[in-house]
């Protein structure tokens, strides 16, 4: 009897703290899709919407992670806290799973009669029918599965221009805050993220509060004890098809994708180029014969979206004994924890993916460099 009294106290408690932590915030709550590319980019709007929440007082509902599977027609919802954990968020302001919003507050704090949808403007249909208003927030792949994840339709649409998300300057978040007080506006539900792309400078910070839950890191760390013993250098190579596509007009677009982490937010520190963007196997070469011979590696972690060059490289380096090695699956998250967690990482100073890797392992005071950057630089033809 006094067992079944205890399980009893335990359950009231557990419940009771449930309740506690999902209480609902007077402030209310920012709500987004992470609806513009893959992982890199919505990491990088992640900080950006977490700033925004952070700057408007509100509790920031964590998206799942947008993710799009072969075979697959329709992208997947991966919860937020498959990959990382909420626990470190919270030291910077106050967050909750979109999952635990709708399962616990939804129809409390934001009743389905109205759900609105916010947009800077206008935004067109495509293929489609116009539900729910001029913002069309479930129009599309990967709108409709988005939304549709949680069952949440929208009767109307709230267009906020020319308010914009800097709300580290000026009256930005005032302006928010007098324009859709709480008290009417307890849900600010965004069509795409409300954050610009690249990560804005002051955001870049935020990074620290990004933390891999255990059981990544576990297989992270799993990985990497099975590399030759002795430091390894982390790589990350963009050369699909698509990539080398964008790159032919990196010229022409100085500031493309991710490339101010290496060349500054104005170009203060050069302009980028096709080598920057798409490096040779000659430059990755020689630019890995340098870092290994720095570092003293013995092995060399590559990820990339089509060619890890595995053969070449170990080629390459086979008088020196330092092999090359990658994931036997696809796996970008493994891929992204492993490189973090590199004695040295060389990037790509154009890509997102590059960029979480960086603003990690800066973090951690870890070393970092991308690929054929600085251009003047070029190593010696005799090392090793």
């Amino acid at each position: 009897m006094a067992v079944k009294m205890v399980s009893s106290v335990l359950v009231f408690f557990v419940i009771l703290g449930m309740i506690s932590a999902l209480k609902v915030d007077p402030n209310g709550y920012v709500m987004y899709c992470p609806c513009m590319g893959r992982f890199g980019n919505q990491a990088d709007h992640f900080l950006g919407a977490l700033g925004f929440a952070k700057g408007l007082n509100r509790t920031l509902v964590l998206p799942p992670w947008v993710e799009y599977r072969k075979g697959q027609s329709r992208s997947i919802q991966v919860p937020f806290d498959a990959y990382f954990s909420t626990e470190p968020l919270e030291g910077f302001h106050r967050v909750v799973t979109m999952e635990d919003f709708f399962g616990h507050l939804g129809q409390t704090v934001w009743p389905k009669e109205v759900r609105t949808s916010f947009c800077y403007a206008d935004r067109p249909v495509i293929g489609g029918q116009n539900i729910g208003g001029v913002c069309n927030a479930k129009n599309g792949n990967p709108f409709g599965p988005f939304w549709d994840n949680f069952d949440v339709n929208f009767v109307q649409s709230e267009t906020y221009g020319p308010l914009h998300y800097d709300v580290h300057y000026t009256s930005v978040a005032d302006d928010w805050i007098n324009k859709y007080p709480a008290s009417k506006w307890p849900v600010l539900a965004f069509t795409g993220a409300p954050a610009p792309y690249p990560v804005q400078k002051e955001n870049v910070e935020l990074q620290k509060y990004l933390k891999w839950n255990p059981a990544l890191m576990k297989r992270a760390e799993d990985f990497i004890s099975q590399l030759p013993k002795g430091p390894f250098i982390g790589v990350h190579m963009r050369n699909g098809v698509d990539w080398s596509r964008a790159c032919e007009h990196v010229v022409n677009a100085p500031a493309l994708f991710a490339s101010a982490q290496c060349l500054g937010y104005t170009n203060e520190k050069g302009r980028a180029s096709t080598e920057l963007c798409l490096p040779s196997e000659e430059i990755i070469i020689r630019q890995l014969r340098r870092t290994i011979g720095q570092f003293k590696a013995k092995s060399i972690f590559v990820a990339s979206d089509s060619n890890h060059m595995i053969d070449r490289l170990n080629r390459a380096f086979k008088k020196i004994s330092v092999t090359a090695h990658k994931l036997p699956e696809d796996n970008p998250h493994l891929d992204l924890a492993i490189l973090g967690r590199s004695n040295h990482f060389i990037g790509n100073c154009v890509s997102s993916f590059s960029a979480f890797v960086k603003r990690e392992r800066d973090i951690s005071g870890f070393p970092s460099s991308f690929w054929a950057f600085p251009s003047h630089v070029k190593p010696p033809h005799n090392e090793l």
